[in-house]
């Protein structure tokens, strides 16, 4: 009743009608994978006014017939409609069907809820104005882009995203009449919460479709026989780890946000997939021994992230532990105090000791068994993960320059030097260490990790990424030695459980001694990934090393992600410098009688 007094008050009134505020919207930021789909939009509340134009005819047929069957025909309020509500209130029943698309669109973009008579005029009366300002289309495209659709989705095209995993060109029939079905209450025709309603309440909307003559009956009754898969966790959930980094990064290069930006990203979604998916399997396997979250980062060997999940549950637990996380990286972090040794002339098969050593004080002992191997090689220590070998090799080598080495390819945080520093003390990110062993399975270049490859405003470039020069960070026989000892790591070593069968693979596990952190870091050819495993109260795990959950992890992964990577062997890297050239003896003559001249001038000799 108040609906239709407001419609008198405003065709008695005679009175001009207001104009129409401007329509107010923040700017959005788009964000795609590697194969053009959405993964995620930060930003604004509203996505951009729909173009139904671009829809299938039954996903705005849906939204009218059920929400105003004569949407087409009124100028913005429906006295019809306004009348049989009134009616239906008066006989006992509930007031609705009062409101046309057109008003609820202009509550939605100028308005507030209030149920007054003033609040209903202005409604009807801004109605009016947008029927005479905007199309039709228009009109439905900024209600469907505005309207809320439950579950955090503002707009059409996030519920069908959130809903079904598929933009709103794909959806179906029964999708399309679910959606529609949810805009009377988005509570209690919940697709997640309230299933069987939903679908009740869509098959209302398939009747309704077939009385407006929007679908055919047969149409009707093939799409109520289905029941289409509802996601009840957003299927793109670990993919906001992403989105997350790279947002920050956008909003740094594009610091004040005038119109909505489309960025367009490295990730692949199979990888990403395979990787959400890994962390959370393992994690659950792996519940009774006290660990509840994990982080995996891969990228190729320019850098490219492919996949980055920072955690298990991103709506309960959005903390990126792949980036802002720095924890101990444990023996994983052994290959940097190797490869300093192996540059300063030590070889895979230089002779060791694992014996007991003092450093300073401090006494390492060995994982788990505590005994000793006695002589062995280098290649041995390492895939083995032997401790005593390790600190007294970073003692020799000197530990500033294993700092150094773990910089140079790839570390960015601050390596401490301490004794223990060889055994992975230095807390670290996945981010930096996938970083620096993706510098290994290149071939020897320093890796930039990034996710951006392109950002778009309308239809402009604004940044693209552009390859930059290699800086040589490895040279051989340095790198083609690590190489082979962390193949070793895998076939003969601890990590054993992360092995692929038939790709040429290299890697190092990590635990640290109170069980707090766990890793697996490796690689194939141009491509590497680190797998994390711990807890967020930074309390140890029972028993959960390196070699274990962080392998298994690992290798799920990468069983997927080696499908989407050429297969190749892992490559050799830069040639060897040319051995110096031979010392040849040269007999000396006597030099001849000098010429009387004028006196010679001392020159400096030029510094060498």
């Amino acid at each position: 009743m108040i609906a239709l007094a407001a419609a008198m008050q405003l065709s008695i009134s005679g009175l001009e009608l207001p104009r129409l505020p401007p329509v107010q919207r923040e700017p959005q930021v788009t964000y795609l994978d590697r194969s053009g789909d959405v993964i995620g939009v930060r930003g604004g509340r509203y996505a951009p006014p729909l173009d139904v134009a671009k829809l299938p005819r039954h996903v705005p047929g849906a939204v009218v017939a059920i929400e105003d069957r004569r949407f087409y025909e009124h100028t913005g309020f429906d006295p019809r409609g306004m009348a049989s509500a009134v009616v239906g209130a008066l006989d006992g029943g509930r007031m609705r069907g009062a409101s046309t698309i057109t008003q609820q669109t202009a509550r939605l973009l100028f308005l507030n809820q209030d149920r007054t008579i003033e609040r209903k005029a202005v409604e009807i009366a801004y109605a009016v104005q947008l029927e005479r300002t905007y199309t039709k289309a228009q009109i439905l495209g900024l209600y469907m882009s505005r309207a809320y659709y439950g579950a955090g989705a503002y707009g059409y095209e996030a519920a069908a995203q959130r809903y079904f995993d598929k933009t709103a060109a794909k959806l179906s029939l029964k999708e399309a009449a679910m959606l529609a079905g949810v805009l009377k209450s988005p509570t209690n025709y919940s697709p997640i919460d309230h299933p069987e309603a939903c679908l009740q309440r869509a098959n209302l909307v398939l009747d309704v479709m077939v009385e407006t003559g929007a679908i055919t009956a047969a149409q009707a009754a093939k799409a109520k026989a289905q029941t289409p898969k509802v996601w009840k966790t957003p299927p793109d959930g670990a993919s906001q780890y992403f989105v997350d980094w790279v947002d920050g990064q956008v909003r740094q290069m594009v610091p004040k946000l005038t119109r909505d930006l489309t960025v367009e990203t490295t990730l692949d979604p199979a990888m990403e997939r395979a990787a959400g998916d890994a962390a959370k399997a393992t994690v659950a396997a792996h519940k009774a021994q006290a660990t509840d979250q994990a982080a995996l980062v891969a990228m190729d060997g320019q850098g490219r992230v492919r996949a980055l999940v920072g955690g298990t549950d991103h709506a309960s637990a959005p903390y990126n532990r792949a980036v802002n996380a720095r924890r101990q990286a444990g023996s994983a972090w052994k290959p940097f105090v190797y490869l300093t040794a192996l540059e300063q002339g030590r070889t895979p098969d230089t002779p060791v000791v694992d014996e007991p050593v003092t450093i300073a004080g401090w006494s390492p002992s060995n994982y788990e068994s505590g005994t000793f191997m006695g002589p062995i090689t280098l290649e041995v220590a390492l895939a083995k993960s032997v401790n005593t070998v390790a600190a007294r090799l970073a003692d020799e080598v000197g530990r500033p320059a294993v700092a150094t080495t773990a910089h140079r390819v790839g570390i960015v945080s601050q390596v401490n030097t301490d004794p223990a520093m060889a055994l992975g003390t230095t807390l670290v990110s996945p981010l930096e260490m996938t970083q620096a062993y993706a510098t290994f399975a290149n071939g020897g270049d320093r890796v930039q990790a990034y996710g951006i490859e392109r950002i778009r405003q309308g239809g402009q470039v604004i940044y693209q990424k552009r390859a930059a020069a290699p800086v040589p960070a490895v040279a051989n026989p340095a790198l083609s030695e690590l190489n082979r000892m962390l193949r070793t790591v895998m076939t003969a070593g601890t990590g054993g459980r992360a092995a692929v069968p038939g790709y040429d693979l290299a890697g190092k596990t990590g635990t640290t001694s109170d069980y707090k952190d766990a890793w697996f870091c490796g690689y194939t050819a141009n491509f590497a990934s680190c797998a994390w495993m711990g807890r967020d109260d930074a309390k140890p795990m029972a028993r959960i090393s390196g070699a274990t959950a962080p392998s298994e992890l690992w290798r799920s992964f990468m069983t997927v992600a080696l499908k989407r990577t050429p297969r190749a062997p892992i490559p050799f890297g830069p040639p060897p410098p040319p051995a110096p050239a031979p010392e040849v003896e040269v007999a000396v003559q006597a030099p001849p009688a000098p010429v009387p001249s004028e006196p010679h001038r001392l020159v400096p000799e030029p510094p060498t």
